[in-house]
């Protein structure tokens, strides 16, 4: 697929996607490829619909909050975020855009990282973390965790204490245990109250799926 209709699931700002998209890495990571782009861009225009905020800033944020990818298991994760942010600023400064502007930008990107644990200041930052949050849980949210644990070399569980009852929850090695130690912890820190209405329903959805899982083994 072309540059020009990918940009078209980006309307109203069709010709700022095709100015940013092939700044946007395109790696090996399916769970943050392209679909991942534009699923948070879907959720996050619904919430800007909702809650408010300037499109055009969100809009380039979420093209742009993933241009840097560092893998789930790198010493730098943590790094990630503000990486992008700085990638982002240079890429939308040499486009012409306000000093004002790109602080927006910047500090959404920056922001909207679980591992960076920066505080969302702006409505527009406040939107960007929901839907890049809502895109890690519900059911695309237990495709990307197995998918991500495959990519990593994870077991699906430990065969021995499937439900850590007499150890450490380990989610590097057992995927099952991620539920635990960061998906099911996800939809407390909801930002909008339109984010935190859809974050209960995939909330519910991830542990109906978990205890359905643990049934069948």
């Amino acid at each position: 697929m072309s540059f020009v209709q990918l940009s078209e699931a980006f309307a109203p700002y069709e010709e700022l996607a095709q100015d940013l998209l092939p700044h946007v890495v395109v790696s090996n990571d399916g769970a943050h490829d392209v679909a991942h782009l534009v699923r948070v861009y879907k959720v996050a225009r619904t919430l800007q619909e909702l809650e408010g905020g300037c499109l055009r800033v969100l809009t380039a944020a979420v093209l742009l909050h993933d241009c840097v990818q560092v893998e789930k298991n790198s010493p730098e994760r943590a790094r990630a975020s503000r990486l992008a942010a700085d990638k982002a600023r240079e890429i939308l400064s040499q486009l012409g855009w306000e000093e004002a502007d790109l602080d927006a930008v910047d500090h959404a990107i920056h922001a909207h990282s679980y591992s960076a644990n920066i505080p969302p200041q702006t409505l527009e930052a406040r939107i960007l973390q929901d839907a890049d949050r809502l895109d890690a849980i519900g059911f695309v949210g237990i495709a990307r965790c197995f998918y991500t644990a495959g990519r990593m070399g994870s077991s699906l569980y430990d065969a021995a204490d499937p439900q850590a009852q007499g150890r450490e929850l380990d989610d590097t090695s057992f995927a099952l245990d991620h539920f635990t130690t960061k998906l099911f912890k996800l939809s407390d820190g909801f930002q909008t109250r339109a984010g935190k209405d859809m974050a209960e329903l995939r909330h519910a959805r991830m542990r109906a799926f978990v205890e359905y899982f643990h049934e069948e083994i």
